[in-house]
């Protein structure tokens, strides 16, 4: 609160107090007297109360014109503020530039401080060296002169040596001489010493090649020799009874067994003697679809497990598949691998590589053991086939009865090719399947019905004299 309106507060309570004092006094002078009140105490009343408002009012516009003096006594104060802190930040800006500017100064004179005192250890360093440069050369001078002087009489020496030097070369050169004329005729006697021996490096190179030819010549006439003789070996007919002998001792036992459930002939069991043959790759066991269970007929039977063993003496492996051959699916084969081939041994045949190099050829029954040599011809017609020659017959050992499944061989003992009836055999060149089945107890998934169906279809659409 200002401390004018305080004053007049207080003048204000002072006078109301002293009125109501004079209030009281008269009252009690009147108790005493007994007079009436007195109007002036009214009008006085009245009157102080004008009084108290004119100084009220006089105060308060007092106090207003001290506020505003306030006021601007205060907005020039702080005018007068604002121009003092701007000076003074002018002035510290001043200031701190010049701070600055001394800084970078004496950053300047301690570098230049430090320079000169690297100068000044450099110049007293090189005083020093000076110093002892001076010295040394006041040494090296003195070892220089009596060098010199020891050089002097060096020379001195050496021109007395160089007078017998002088004296001793004439005898040098004449020495010389001498012995470049005896390196003459060394060089010459060298000369043709190398000559010599070029000549014999030469002749003992031509020598050698020639061995060399001769070593190299009876090699290749060596193995043209086993070349020969295996060609020989290879192209020397054999007997009917040789080639009968070593397919009874490599022949395989194959056994197949086909089954189903609830129907006739559910278990159908087959065994054959067939020989295991390659193309130069892959190893296949060989025979006519009649030495197996299935049949080529329409409606074909649907086998629900197909198994079959290959033996040979105490080995028995298991079949994993067999293929129809194509164009003809009354040949059929089995892959062997090479392990389970090494494991039954025996002979593996090779087919034939040239069916026409002999007229003849040996046919072997696999089921009622008999053999015998044969002619067979080729039908132009048949390319596939060769025709068995039933008007020249002869070595007929058995009960000879060509039938089909009977193998033929060529009288090197390679194979030709399977009797699909008993007058044609198919020739075996390649290996292209059909159809194949797997091996399994359970082939249901291979509709083995239809494939033979079809595979019959496919034999009943060859040539009559085929089927």
């Amino acid at each position: 609160m200002n401390r004018s309106i305080l004053i007049v507060i207080c003048d204000f309570l002072l006078l109301s107090l002293l009125t109501f004092s004079t209030l009281d006094v008269n009252k009690v002078a009147d108790e005493r007297i007994h007079r009436p009140p007195s109007v002036d105490l009214a009008t006085n009343q009245v009157d102080s109360g004008k009084d108290l408002d004119t100084v009220m009012r006089l105060a308060l516009d007092e106090e207003r014109r001290n506020r505003n003096q306030l006021l601007v006594e205060l907005a020039q104060s702080r005018q007068t503020a604002d121009e003092r802190a701007q000076q003074l930040r002018q002035e510290l800006l001043s200031r701190e530039q010049q701070t600055q500017r001394l800084q970078l100064e004496q950053t300047n004179l301690q570098q230049q401080f430090a320079a000169a005192q690297a100068n000044i250890h450099a110049l007293n360093q090189q005083l020093q060296n000076n110093s002892a440069e001076a010295l040394l050369s006041q040494e090296k001078l003195a070892a220089m002169e009596a060098e010199a002087r020891k050089r002097s009489e060096t020379e001195t020496s050496l021109q007395q040596q160089l007078a017998q030097v002088a004296k001793s070369n004439q005898v040098v050169l004449t020495e010389k001489q001498q012995l470049a004329s005896q390196l003459q005729v060394v060089q010459v006697e060298n000369r043709y010493a190398t000559e010599q021996a070029t000549r014999m490096a030469e002749e003992v190179k031509t020598e050698r090649a020639e061995k060399a030819k001769l070593v190299e010549g009876v090699k290749a006439l060596a193995t043209k020799s086993g070349e020969l003789a295996q060609e020989v070996r290879d192209n020397r007919p054999l007997t009917p009874n040789a080639i009968f002998s070593e397919f009874i001792t490599n022949r395989v036992q194959a056994r197949f067994d086909a089954f189903r459930a609830g129907a006739f002939e559910s278990l159908k069991r087959k065994e054959a003697q067939i020989v295991l043959v390659t193309d130069g790759t892959n190893t296949y066991a060989l025979c006519h679809v009649e030495d197996t269970p299935l049949t080529l007929w329409d409606p074909g039977t649907d086998w629900e497990g197909l198994t079959g063993t290959l033996g040979r003496s105490l080995t028995q492996i298991d079949i994993q598949s067999l293929s129809f051959s194509w164009p003809d699916p009354r040949m059929v084969w089995m892959p062997v691998n090479p392990a389970d081939a090494r494991q039954l041994g025996g002979k593996v045949y090779r087919i034939s590589s040239d069916p026409y190099k002999f007229q003849d050829a040996v046919l072997v029954g696999t089921r009622d053991n008999y053999y015998g040599q044969c002619r067979f011809e080729i039908d132009p017609a048949m390319p596939q086939y060769v025709k068995l020659d039933s008007s020249f017959l002869k070595g007929l050992f058995g009960k000879f009865n060509p039938s089909r499944g009977d193998l033929v061989f060529s009288q090197t003992a390679e194979l030709l090719g399977v009797m699909v009836n008993n007058t044609y055999c198919l020739m075996i060149r390649s290996f292209e399947a059909g159809a194949t089945f797997r091996f399994g107890l359970d082939v249901r998934g291979q509709h083995t019905g239809t494939i033979l169906a079809q595979l019959y279809s496919q034999v009943s659409q060859l040539p009559p004299k085929l089927q």
